[in-house]
């Protein structure tokens, strides 16, 4: 009790974590309660440095953080296709933006290594923008050097990581990839299928890599899959080849699906 001479403090008050103002009060941000406002901030925080740029679509490229660049097994071609790839789409369709326009077709990967460095690594190679798309895992993932600084996220939520992937995407190319590649494979395709997407093209990199580890044959023998089901898909065997199934299946330089 304070004693009735003495002028009464307000230490505890100040010192209170209530009374830290909402917005730099990370024990509350970071709370239970407060699990959609973080999918909105991670939400916002990407689409506002995108649309700084002038990033209006994307040619999204999944693939192994395993493949290394003059890797074993076959690996080395991956690398280096992959790493065309990405200088093809940056030169040919659209994100080196002359004057204020948008920029479109801009690559966007994962953002940590293997084929997401390679891909990334071609658009440095034309010198056009690329995006990545980072998420924290328990060994922590690092970004790799070649996506631009400005564009390079780290998110929490993969739900919120995938959308961003998704939602400007003109075109899919995936290289051979593990479980992480499949999820978002097969994310793309579900959205495809039941025509929650627009009709992008996704274009499959080594089909022979491709059909030894997915028995899409056997899903539509058992009937899991419909036959036309697998007109969502294409096929390649290089750089050169994926650009051109690309313009086979509707992209356009320049433009927004």
């Amino acid at each position: 009790m304070t004693p009735p001479d003495e002028p009464a403090s307000n230490t505890a008050h100040l010192a209170s974590p209530s009374y830290r103002l909402a917005a730099l009060d990370q024990d509350f941000l970071l709370g239970e309660s407060m699990r959609g406002v973080r999918f909105l901030l991670e939400f916002a925080k990407a689409d506002e440095a995108l649309k700084a740029w002038g990033v209006r679509s994307t040619v999204v490229v999944f693939g192994s953080a395993r493949v290394h660049d003059g890797g074993a097994n076959g690996h080395a071609r991956w690398y280096d296709e992959a790493r065309a790839f990405g200088r093809i789409v940056s030169e040919r369709g659209g994100a080196i933006r002359g004057g204020q326009g948008p920029r479109d077709n801009v690559i966007a990967t994962g953002g940590g290594p293997g084929i997401m460095e390679a891909v990334n690594r071609g658009a440095a190679d034309a010198g056009a923008p690329s995006v990545g798309f980072n998420i924290t895992l328990p060994h922590e993932q690092a970004p790799n050097p070649y996506s631009t600084p400005e564009l390079t996220f780290r998110f929490h939520y993969f739900a919120m990581r995938k959308m961003h992937l998704a939602m400007r995407a003109n075109a899919l190319v995936v290289f051979p990839g593990g479980f992480g590649t499949l999820d978002e494979l097969f994310e793309i395709l579900t959205l495809r299928q039941t025509d929650k997407s627009p009709p992008i093209p996704i274009v499959l990199f080594d089909e022979a890599y491709w059909r030894s580890v997915i028995g899409f044959e056997a899903l539509i023998e058992h009937g899991m899959i419909a036959a036309e089901d697998m007109t969502l898909l294409r096929f390649a065997e290089d750089a050169e080849g994926l650009w051109a199934r690309l313009l086979e299946c509707g992209l356009r330089p320049g433009e927004k699906v």
